[in-house]
């Protein structure tokens, strides 16, 4: 089986926009449970909705990989899940290093879902030498030192950053000399790379801040919601305790 050295996806070459590529992966969730439903084929609109996009921007990114369906049939799920794993580049073997395996190092070592989706983790790699020899998930964890080996060894080109902050550019900096082209960074900091070098940022805490400030919003609104109801009802009561042309009515003799 080829390994991610020998191949890079086509999807810069043929021209296909980023954002285009950042939804591929979803459709491709999407799809692969129609598949495991035994679903032949799926209209624009019921992709759509399950992958959280509108129907028409869908059928546009499938217009890049010249994929159009069939009108009054939709498109063939079993062909679009290939058709899509191979623009990804996840019909080969793409061996995998995960350096820092603290709680998440560990818990990404344990995620099943790498395997399924063409990626194998290929070697775990610490700082601390207690961890050394260490079995996570079935693989033994192995020290800093031996990285360059490890990378070398296993035609490795992308790698996974689970270090603290203070270690993760030390860490990149030796994953990229050694040929990592791709990093995955989970340390809750910026990665200076040199050009040719991709790098996706997850970082939980400010994914949660975000979220934080929209609850935010939603609590000032209802509060707003809230307090205009009393004010309106002040405004009716008023009004009925005018006279027809506005003014306060007379007061009637005892």
């Amino acid at each position: 089986m080829a390994t991610g050295r020998t191949h890079r996806p086509a999807t810069r070459s043929r021209g296909i926009p980023e954002a285009t590529v950042a939804r591929l992966p979803l459709y491709l969730r999407a799809l692969t449970a129609l598949s495991e439903r035994s679903v032949p084929t799926v209209s624009s609109e019921e992709l759509a909705a399950a992958a959280g996009v509108n129907s028409a921007k869908l059928r546009k990114d499938f217009s890049y990989l010249g994929s159009y369906g069939t009108r009054g049939v939709g498109y063939d799920v079993e062909y679009l899940v290939y058709q899509i794993s191979r623009e990804l580049g996840l019909t080969q073997d793409w061996p995998v290093v995960i350096v820092g395996i603290g709680n998440l190092g560990a818990a990404l070592a344990n995620y099943g879902g790498f395997a399924s989706r063409g990626f194998r983790v290929a070697a775990l790699i610490d700082a601390d030498p207690a961890l050394a020899g260490r079995p996570v998930a079935g693989i033994p964890v192995q020290h800093t030192d031996e990285l360059e080996k490890i990378i070398k060894d296993n035609g490795v080109s992308i790698g996974v950053i689970a270090t603290p902050a203070g270690a993760a550019q030390q860490v990149c900096d030796r994953l990229v000399a050694a040929g990592v082209t791709s990093i995955l960074n989970f340390a809750p900091t910026v990665l200076s790379v040199p050009d040719g070098v991709d790098v996706r940022k997850v970082d939980l805490s400010i994914e949660l801040q975000i979220l934080a400030f929209h609850e935010q919003r939603k609590a000032g609104e209802e509060a707003a919601a809230e307090a205009a109801v009393p004010a309106a009802a002040a405004r009716k009561e008023a009004a009925a305790d005018q006279g027809p042309d506005g003014d306060m009515p007379a007061v009637m003799p005892a």
